[in-house]
């Protein structure tokens, strides 16, 4: 069995695999888990604040309770506090490899921290690409999901959610996972086509709360578009000429402007009525709703979630009453 890397985040995948292990997202063994909060509970007991970030406790619950040795930390273009929870992981007795997006977006930049990361994993760059050509199918084929979300409606915004989501770290078995990729879309393709009365937009990390997907389509509406979750499966690799572009060209670490390029194309593109921004509480990428209601022409609600699994009651009402006015005003359209 291949020994298991932990990932904070999406990382250069490709070194991990071509280094022999077996990479583990601890974000998805976090919010997969039927006790999300014991994970919580373990890291608030070995002094991690009230107040800080659930993902970032999560993370560090996954770490402990799973028996994860080594991991990559990613300690600029993502959360925060991770380059603290790597400290603290250390002194766990876990082994950290650390990896940075570059602050200033370039293929130079990014070449440089990748090179560096394939030098602390023991591969070369001819070792990585090859398994990013191998990848490229399975990058394909979720490109394929996102498109039957999209333009035939007959995936469901959780289905798109779920496989994008699992592009991170292809659930520790890439075989398996491409074989599961595979007969969800032949089922997918067999299905009728089913138009939503409202085209949603999801933006922002994955959510804590998964029944998000199945409540929007109890009202009527169909998330078909999720930005991270579609950056987490590379869906432009395809024209990268090597992992280096296909890294720069990954919107999420860089800067909102670089996001909002995609973010506007896609709400063209797949005539979106209305988006959804999720933020984490207590993290700071809140302040980017600020920026993206500022840049951005149709209706956005922005919903927080903390530590719950479900969505409140609170959350459900002002779902409800945003749904209603988007379809209020399609109709006045």
């Amino acid at each position: 069995m291949k020994e298991k890397i932990g990932i904070t985040t999406t990382v250069p995948v490709e070194a991990i695999i071509a280094a022999g292990f077996a990479p583990v997202d601890l974000n998805n063994i976090f919010v997969t888990s039927n006790d999300c909060q014991g994970y919580i509970d373990v890291a608030e007991r070995d002094g991690f604040p009230k107040s800080m970030c659930a993902w970032i406790k999560g993370l560090y619950g996954a770490c402990m309770i799973n028996g994860i040795r080594k991991i990559v930390g990613v300690v600029q273009g993502d959360c925060s506090n991770t380059a603290s929870l790597t400290e603290v992981l250390r002194l766990r007795g876990i082994d950290v490899i650390p990896f940075s997006y570059p602050h200033a977006r370039s293929v130079e930049n990014i070449k440089a921290e990748i090179e560096s990361f394939m030098k602390l994993l023991g591969v070369d760059a001819a070792d990585t690409e090859k398994v990013r050509e191998r990848l490229q199918g399975l990058r394909n084929k979720a490109a394929r999901l996102d498109e039957l979300t999209w333009k035939t409606s007959k995936a469901s915004g959780f289905e798109n959610h779920l496989y994008q989501v699992g592009m991170s770290d292809f659930n520790s078995d890439l075989e398996g996972f491409e074989a599961e990729l595979d007969s969800k879309l032949c089922e997918i393709e067999a299905r009728e086509i089913d138009e939503p009365r409202l085209r949603l937009g999801y933006i922002g990390v994955p959510p804590m709360m998964a029944d998000l997907y199945e409540f929007t389509e109890q009202q009527g509406a169909r998330i078909v578009y999720n930005e991270v979750q579609r950056e987490f499966a590379f869906p432009r690799s395809g024209a990268a000429r090597s992992i280096y572009e296909q890294y720069a060209d990954y919107t999420y670490p860089y800067d909102i402007d670089f996001r909002l390029q995609e973010i506007k194309k896609q709400i063209e593109e797949r005539r979106l009525d209305g988006l959804i921004h999720y933020t984490q509480a207590f993290c700071h990428r809140a302040l980017d709703d600020i920026i993206i209601k500022s840049r951005i022409d149709i209706p956005i609600i922005n919903i927080e979630g903390d530590k719950s699994d479900r969505l409140d009651a609170r959350t459900r009402l002002r779902l409800e009453a945003f749904l209603d006015m988007l379809c209020d005003r399609k109709e006045a359209l």
